[in-house]
């Protein structure tokens, strides 16, 4: 069955949800970051040999999952060489910046809060997995 409309257009079809897939040398790195910083919870774990090989963090319907580089080893080859290529960006929309810089006071800014032309006030780190994460909170415009 055809799944394109005219002019190219995807008749209607639900996302679900979209979930980053983060490749790092050590999961157990990064849990302080998601779990006591900013109140993730680990739903799932999954261990390789005496440390984590996979985690699954979530908050409300957000998540973020974990995986090692050495866990890919036993996947297709060439999955495992596209893990190890590099980092990710990630882009967090938050409700309160101001809760999430307190719980970055002591990790450095890569960017510094900021007030961008498309209406956030944003400011990005670097989690202890390497990956950037940018958190973002829309500028409410007073209404005339």
């Amino acid at each position: 069955m055809d799944t394109m409309g005219e002019v190219g257009e995807m008749k209607a079809l639900e996302v679900k949800r979209i979930t980053p897939v983060l490749f790092v040398k050590k999961i157990e790195d990064v849990l302080h970051f998601w779990v006591e910083r900013l109140g993730f919870a680990k739903t799932i774990e999954v261990p390789d040999g005496g440390r984590l090989g996979f985690v699954s963090l979530q908050k409300g319907s957000t998540e973020v999952m974990y995986q090692t580089y050495a866990s890919t080893d036993n996947l297709d080859p060439t999955m495992s060489e596209v893990a190890r290529r590099g980092l990710t960006f990630l882009y967090v929309e938050v409700d309160d910046l101001d809760a999430v810089i307190a719980a970055m006071e002591d990790i450095a800014m890569v960017k510094p809060v900021d007030t961008t032309f498309y209406g956030m006030r944003e400011f990005t780190v670097q989690e202890p997995g390497g990956h950037y994460v940018t958190f973002a909170q829309p500028i409410v415009t007073p209404t005339a």
